[in-house]
C-alpha cells in the first residue's frame, strides 16, 4: 500500500513554501518547520511556523473527527425517521 502524501503550503509575499510528508510523519514535519524557523538563510519565521503547526493541527482533528463519526447515524436523519 503506498503511502499517502499529504502537503502544507504557505504564501507569503513573493514567496511559497510547500511542505510535502507522508501521512503519519507530522512529527517529523514539525520539526522541520522548527528547522527552518531558525535558519537565517529564509525568510520563514516562528509565525509561520506557527501558522502552519495551527494548519496541521486543524487537518488533524477534521481527519480525526471523520474517525470517531464514521460509524455514526446521522444526527437529522434520526429525527427525520421519528415523525
Amino acid at each position: 500500500m503506498a503511502a499517502e502524501i499529504k502537503q502544507l503550503m504557505l504564501n507569503k509575499g513573493a514567496e511559497k513554501y510547500i511542505f510535502r510528508y507522508d501521512k503519519g510523519s507530522e512529527g517529523e514535519l514539525l520539526d522541520t518547520l522548527v528547522e527552518q524557523a531558525t535558519d537565517k538563510r529564509t525568510d520563514f519565521d516562528w509565525f509561520d511556523a506557527a501558522v502552519l503547526s495551527y494548519k496541521l493541527t486543524q487537518s488533524l482533528i477534521g481527519e480525526a473527527d471523520k474517525l470517531l463519526h464514521k460509524d455514526m447515524p446521522d444526527a437529522m436523519q434520526s429525527f427525520i425517521d421519528c415523525d
